[in-house]
């Protein structure tokens, strides 16, 4: 990305500061002054990429770089139009940001507009506008599963806040793709005449956090919650109830106690002290249905101290042993939305799982645990009725990881061993010792990960393999 060319507020003003400490004398900014702002270009595409625009794939992520081009052929209006080939399953997806190294003041608009199309009917798996490195992201807007049909039709993605975008560089994006054997793919998408615009018809707007659930939480002093299901619904003028996922930076958060909880401005609750406070937001002066309620009952109570012999032990999480390997604990599996963080308490650190369905501990290298015959895990629970599902990988003399994309089954040479911690107890840690038998039994030399389902919200220590 291009570094922008105009200077700052915060560089006036630092240049301001200067003059004052070497010349001692003080200036007033005069009521006419008028700072630099920037220009209310809603443009995106028309006919040609508007001042500015670039194209960015997400090859780190697997999209083929190679799958958009400029139609001239197949247009709504004018002599040009965006395409993209989605390849079949298995040959990547669809996917890109379009960002302006030309700032724009979005704030006049409120719906970034289009027509599009497609070689057959289908749905986009995500699309918006907001990604952005000059921002970080903080307003990006997704609309999800958009359905597409065979003829040009207008499609309408309504900004949640448009006064929050007045220095916005991310003007379009999105990602499409075949997930499964089966699924859509091998076929074209057209776009055309994508901009911002003050369509006036944008109305109702009924915004939630936690998709406008009331939610009672536990929680210890030191932990952090993120604040998920953070939705904008409007009606629009055809009648239809569009919704969009909007950012945290979009909402005004507010606890009602700060000395038991404060919320950042990107979502995250964290817990200072003991009691209790309600979590709530406004989105554009609009009370946003779903809240929670979080107690927090001081400092986490210690896990149990190990009792092995570290010479038995091969250590994948635990302040008590030395880990035989590093190891990814936010693997970012698509589809997942755990968010696991590594937090620090009183007594030593933790692995804190929120809003779990599915994600991994994956192994930077393999463990040899031939000689080992369980899997020691420590679980703490906030919340009764809860079971967490662990999957214990081996990769195989290739030292892959391989898995049937449509039962979730190793393939291969791969085995696994799969158990459930069950009989968890509120407020307090549960102790298990998982065998390392069954299909597991005679292959455990490269075992390469932990699969991690249910909860959704837990926390683990003391991880380690051991043999008695």
């Amino acid at each position: 990305m291009k570094n922008k060319n105009y200077i700052s507020l915060q560089s006036i003003l630092f240049l301001c500061l200067g003059i004052v400490v070497f010349s001692s004398c003080e200036r007033e900014f005069s009521d006419e002054v008028q700072f630099a702002t920037f220009p209310p270009n809603g443009d995106v595409f028309i006919d040609a990429f508007s001042a500015g625009l670039d194209y960015f794939p997400f090859v780190d992520a697997g999209a083929d770089p190679e799958a958009f081009s400029v139609e001239t052929n197949d247009v709504f209006d004018g002599d040009a139009a965006m395409r993209f080939d989605v390849p079949a399953f298995g040959n990547g997806f669809v996917g890109a940001a379009f960002n302006t190294t030309v700032t724009r003041d979005l704030s006049g608009f409120d719906a970034l507009t289009f027509y599009a199309k497609a070689s057959q009917a289908a749905s986009i798996n995500a699309i918006g506008f907001g990604i952005s490195a000059e921002t970080a992201n903080k307003f990006q807007v997704t609309a999800n599963n958009l359905g597409v049909s065979t003829r040009w039709e207008k499609y309408v993605i309504p900004i949640p806040d448009a006064s929050k975008l007045t220095e916005e560089t991310g003007l379009f994006w999105l990602a499409e793709g075949a997930s499964f054997e089966g699924d859509e793919g091998g076929y074209v998408l057209w776009f055309d005449e994508i901009k911002f615009e003050k369509l006036g018809t944008v109305a109702q707007p009924r915004p939630t956090i936690f998709d406008g659930q009331e939610l009672v939480e536990q929680a210890f002093t030191g932990s952090s919650i993120p604040i998920t299901g953070l939705t904008q619904t409007f009606n629009l003028d055809n009648g239809v109830n569009q919704t969009v996922i909007a950012a945290p930076s979009y909402y005004d958060f507010s606890s009602s106690d700060v000395g038991v909880a404060v919320v950042s401005e990107l979502g995250e609750i964290s817990i200072v002290g003991a009691g209790t406070s309600t979590i709530s937001a406004l989105l554009a002066n609009v009370r946003a249905a779903g809240s929670l309620e979080v107690t927090s009952s001081g400092s986490l109570q210690a896990s149990p101290d190990p009792i092995h012999p570290a010479a038995n032990v091969k250590s994948i999480f635990s302040d008590a042993y030395a880990d035989d390997t590093s190891s990814n604990f936010s693997p970012g599996f698509g589809g997942s939305t755990t968010e696991t963080k590594v937090t620090s308490t009183d007594n030593g650190d933790v692995l804190v799982y929120n809003n779990n369905n599915f994600t991994g501990i994956i192994f930077d290298n393999t463990v040899d645990a031939s000689g080992l015959t369980f899997l020691h895990i420590d679980v703490y629970v906030q919340a009764p009725g809860l079971e967490v599902g662990v999957q214990i990988r081996d990769s195989g003399a290739n030292q892959m990881i391989e898995t049937d994309v449509n039962t979730g089954l190793p393939i291969g040479d791969d085995r696994d061993r799969r158990f459930d911690l069950t009989g968890l107890t509120v407020g307090q840690w549960t102790s298990f010792n998982i065998a390392l038998d069954g299909d597991i039994a005679n292959q455990k030399n490269n075992l390469a990960a932990l699969i991690l389902t249910g909860g959704p919200n837990f926390i683990f220590d003391n991880v380690y393999f051991f043999t008695e």
